[in-house]
């Protein structure tokens, strides 16, 4: 078992095929949307995540088996990329949000902004964003690339681990009915 060190390029897996069942959500996400940037970096500004639960979230995705945390190659320094081997070549095209690059498919941001951008199909990204866990990225050029809001209950952090799990099964070229 490898453990989560903080450098580009870490490994960090659970020494196990995951397990997780968790099913992804079919509820709204309770109360009004956060407020987003309109301009470049593409952030959450409020309903941020507590910091207990941003730490389990980093955490939790970077324990998920097969994962690599690095920079991000397109997001501000504080974002921690989810790289899903060291040679991983991109699949079909809007499952990286680094297009051309090193896959990319998912990347956390720090602790001032707690949110999530990642690549899913488009019409399981709408889904989310009519059930209100997610917007559009604002510098989408394919339609799968989303924003997924912070968690800010233990039951919101369950959901976002599923919604990230979704997301890397999608770049590994994973059907929607895997969800």
């Amino acid at each position: 078992m490898k453990e989560h060190v903080d450098e580009v390029g870490a490994e960090h897996d659970s020494g196990a095929a995951s397990s997780r069942t968790v099913p992804p959500p079919v509820a709204g996400r309770p109360g009004p949307r956060p407020r987003t940037s309109t301009e470049g970096p593409h952030r959450q500004l409020d309903q941020i995540a507590p910091p207990e639960l941003w730490g389990r979230l980093v955490a939790s995705v970077f324990s998920l088996p097969g994962t690599l945390e690095g920079r991000s190659q397109v997001s501000p320094i504080s974002s921690r990329a989810v790289f899903l081997s060291a040679d991983e070549p991109e699949g079909a095209p809007g499952t990286s949000l680094a297009p051309g690059r090193r896959l990319e498919p998912v990347h956390v941001h720090g602790f001032e902004d707690t949110s999530v951008h990642l690549c899913l199909p488009a019409e399981r990204g709408r889904e989310l964003v009519e059930l209100g866990w997610a917007e559009p990225h604002q510098f989408a050029e394919l339609g799968t690339e989303f924003m997924v809001y912070g968690p800010r209950t233990e039951e919101e952090l369950t959901v976002v681990l599923a919604i990230v799990e979704e997301s890397l099964r999608f770049a590994l070229g994973g059907s929607e009915s895997d969800r």
